[in-house]
């Protein structure tokens, strides 16, 4: 038994789709109701309360461990870490984020699963192809993207490829004590993610810039400040290391991760 938790999200629910069809037997769990694909079992749980979560580890051997953006305000990933090492637990891959590779977020939550005594494996995207969602409305009304660092670029990675790097790290061995970062084949621009959207609609789309100062106004709607200053940092003056091609995705899976081009083709009806 394999257990996922965020299974309902941009990597969670793919990579439960891998599994299934991969023939494991799957546990799919969320702070919130929600339909799983026929034969998975499903579990409401919330990590900030690690006790919640004991039901859905009877009888797995691996488990996916996934936070909220709010866990490490709410949480204690030492104290799901006990939970999860007692229910028989043996290998956890955590998504974590490349940004603890380059110390712009901190090591707490990898820091608690190493310190578990169970196998792990560490993985640490960069910037996510579906943070393109959030121009959706825009684009379905508009046909327009407004971003900051218009000509930035960075080698935004395909959830689904975050997903199949953990299902096979979660099935098979030699990949504890390892850690992968995960990016997309080649850098990428907003300016330039704009066209490819336009592409896969077959339409048009206009791409306008913001200043950092909008984009800020329009962030902290939704993030914290502190939250809202540090992702504007990494946009706008991203590290050699953030704009590098990592080449763990064609390690860990034989072939070279899929474009920002490819995920928008698979994604247009959320811009049509």
């Amino acid at each position: 038994m394999i257990v996922v938790t965020g299974a309902t999200g941009n990597v969670g629910r793919p990579l439960v789709q891998a599994l299934v069809e991969a023939g494991e037997q799957v546990t799919a769990v969320s702070r919130k109701a929600a339909e799983v694909p026929e034969g998975v079992r499903f579990h409401q749980a919330d990590l900030t309360e690690p006790e919640s979560l004991k039901p859905a580890l009877e009888g797995a051997e691996a488990l996916f461990l996934l936070t909220s953006p709010d866990f490490m305000a709410n949480g204690n990933l030492g104290d799901v870490m006990d939970v999860v090492r007692g229910s028989g637990v043996r290998r956890v891959v955590l998504l974590s984020s490349q940004g603890v590779g380059t110390n712009r977020h901190p090591s707490g939550l990898e820091d608690a699963v190493k310190q578990s005594g169970l196998e792990w494996t560490m993985l640490r995207p960069g910037a996510f192809a579906s943070n393109a969602l959030q121009w959706a409305d825009s684009l379905r009304t508009q046909r327009m993207v407004a971003a900051p660092f218009g000509d930035v670029v960075m080698p935004a990675v395909d959830p689904a490829d975050i997903a199949e790097v953990a299902a096979v790290a979660l099935r098979e061995r030699g990949h504890a004590g390892e850690i992968y970062t995960l990016t997309g084949p080649v850098a990428i621009s907003p300016r330039q993610q704009a066209v490819a959207i336009g592409d896969a609609l077959g339409e048009q789309v206009r791409f306008v810039e913001l200043s950092r100062a909008e984009a800020r106004a329009g962030m902290l709607a939704y993030m914290p400040e502190p939250v809202v200053e540090a992702t504007l940092d990494v946009l706008g003056a991203p590290s050699v290391a953030e704009q590098r091609v990592s080449p763990d995705v064609e390690r860990v899976l034989g072939r070279l991760p899929r474009t920002f081009a490819e995920w928008a083709v698979r994604t247009v009806e959320a811009f049509a």
